[in-house]
């Protein structure tokens, strides 16, 4: 540090860890091929708007094939990793177990991302999606389960992930802040004023909890909906049928939960954290995943064995079609890519320590099995699946379909790319919370200002929240008529967004200026 400097009170920058703000030939060649396969994902979708979904394998239910293909499964796929990452999130801040933590950075941009992939495909699906954003907004009732995955996913979940993300981040953001990163902007947003005192960090641990206490029942209702918008479809065998949204939660924690050990696998190795991602989460995850597998494994075998001895015959058809016909092959990979991840688990389980080898081969394993469950849920029901005379169909995604989904996943590899070349993907900030609560006397009327905003925008929220769920349910008029107040869902999915922003307000507001370095 020179003269000048230190007239100024200034020191030399400290450089930032895990690679951030340095460019690598390997992050290079990983952001073209991402950027390529993006373009080639754009390139697919501009052909089905030019030509229409002719170009896709979708076509008519009864007309010979299915309305809901690849983008569907690739939905429910994305929408369970996002459950899976948060549900981790929510762990650890309720039950705080400390082995979780390195990996809650991580889980929190998972779950943000896979949402905004879900969303992706939820439009490609869509034959005029403009047509579908501004309907389902202005329109939406509550009976229908599109409105709670519209509403609870989208309003919902994927804010209240958003306020997680950025609460927990404000610590590492104002840490990287004192190092003098080249877009110290960015950094400074998400600081918004962090500056460490005990008391903030007090209401940063209260605030943590009761996020994970509101989060929890939302991931389990927006992820029910989701498995509603099948399992309530009584004219469509293999979809009615109350094991579906408990189904669709342990699916969905299975394939995040495997999503995430490879993840975070890849970060320990590419960033060189090992000693940050240590044996104890992987060992943490993998116990949660062999639970978690076990108990679909029985989900699994109860829906098989009531569907070939209790169901309708239109059930047992299907059923043999699954097992012995048409879609056999994804459904021995299924069985059996679950049983040999649960046997390797369960094999690390007793060795009591981690074996790569078996971790990473079970978590790919429920993830290949994932994929072909959810296929089988989409697929038959529609191509075998006719209560009426119609002939069976046939399903088959066309390059388009799997370039717009390469592209989908390209978009989130790629944000994530460069998540991690300005943000640490491993918190560094380990600064314990006070189990006290401070003493706010020095701060004057702070503190009750702080709680008055945070309480009126709670109050705002929850006020628009119930006003927009009565308009929706057209309370007080005909229930086949338009909402008596125009877009009431947006009014309750702002509704919802205030009451979490809420717990923004109260850790933010009022702004503090940072100390002086």
């Amino acid at each position: 540090m020179n003269g000048d400097e230190l007239a100024a009170g200034g020191r030399a920058p400290a450089p930032l860890p895990f690679g951030i703000e340095r460019l690598s030939v390997r992050s290079v060649v990983a952001a073209l091929l991402l950027l390529g396969g993006l373009g080639f994902g754009l390139y697919a979708y501009a052909q089905q708007l030019l030509h229409g979904d002719i170009v896709t394998g979708l076509r008519n239910i009864g007309g010979g094939g299915a309305t809901w293909g690849l983008y569907i499964v690739l939905d429910i796929t994305f929408v369970g990793f996002s459950f899976a990452a948060m549900l981790v999130v929510v762990i650890e801040r309720l039950f705080h177990v400390p082995a979780l933590r390195p990996v809650t950075r991580l889980a929190e941009w998972i779950a943000l991302l896979s949402l905004v992939m879900g969303g992706m495909c939820v439009l490609a699906d869509l034959g005029r999606p403009l047509r579908g954003l501004l309907n389902l907004p202005r329109y939406a009732r509550i009976t229908s389960p599109f409105f709670g995955t519209f509403a609870l996913v989208i309003g919902g979940y994927l804010f209240a992930s958003l306020v997680q993300l950025f609460l927990s981040g404000r610590a590492d953001a104002a840490w990287c802040l004192e190092r003098r990163p080249r877009f110290a902007f960015l950094h400074r947003i998400w600081a918004a004023g962090f500056t460490g005192d005990a008391g903030e960090r007090w209401r940063h641990a209260r605030v943590s909890g009761w996020m994970a206490v509101a989060i929890l029942p939302l991931l389990v209702i927006a992820h029910s909906t989701l498995g509603f918008i099948f399992g309530i479809q009584a004219g469509r065998p293999g979809w009615f049928s109350a094991l579906a949204a408990p189904g669709f939660l342990l699916l969905a924690g299975v394939s995040g939960i495997g999503l995430l050990l490879l993840i975070a696998t890849a970060v320990r190795r590419l960033l060189h954290v090992e000693e940050a991602l240590g044996d104890a989460t992987f060992r943490w995850l993998g116990g949660l995943l062999l639970v978690l597998t076990a108990a679909f494994l029985y989900l699994l075998a109860v829906e098989e064995l009531t569907a070939w001895y209790a169901a309708s015959q239109q059930e047992q058809v299907l059923a043999r079609e699954r097992v012995m016909g048409r879609f056999a092959l994804p459904f021995w990979t299924m069985v059996g890519s679950f049983v040999v991840a649960a046997g390797a688990l369960f094999l690390q389980w007793v060795r009591r320590h981690v074996s790569w080898t078996l971790l990473l081969g079970a978590a790919l394993l429920v993830n290949v099995g994932a994929f072909c469950k959810r296929w089988l849920t989409v697929v038959p029901s529609q191509t075998h699946g006719m209560l009426l005379p119609f002939p069976s169909g046939d399903y088959t995604p066309t390059w388009i379909e799997w370039g717009v989904a390469g592209g989908a996943l390209c978009v989130g590899a790629l944000l994530l790319l460069v998540v991690a070349k300005l943000f640490p993907l491993v918190p560094v900030d380990a600064t314990p919370a006070p189990t006290a609560r401070p003493s706010e006397a020095r701060e004057g009327g702070r503190g009750v200002a702080r709680a008055l905003l945070a309480c009126t925008t709670f109050a705002i929220g929850s006020l628009l929240l119930v006003a927009g769920f009565l308009w929706s349910a057209r309370y007080g008029s005909d229930r086949y008529v338009d909402p008596p107040v125009p877009y009431s869902p947006v009014i309750f999915i702002v509704g919802v967004m205030m009451t979490f922003y809420a717990a923004a307000v109260f850790e933010t507001v009022p702004f503090t200026k940072r100390r002086a370095d």
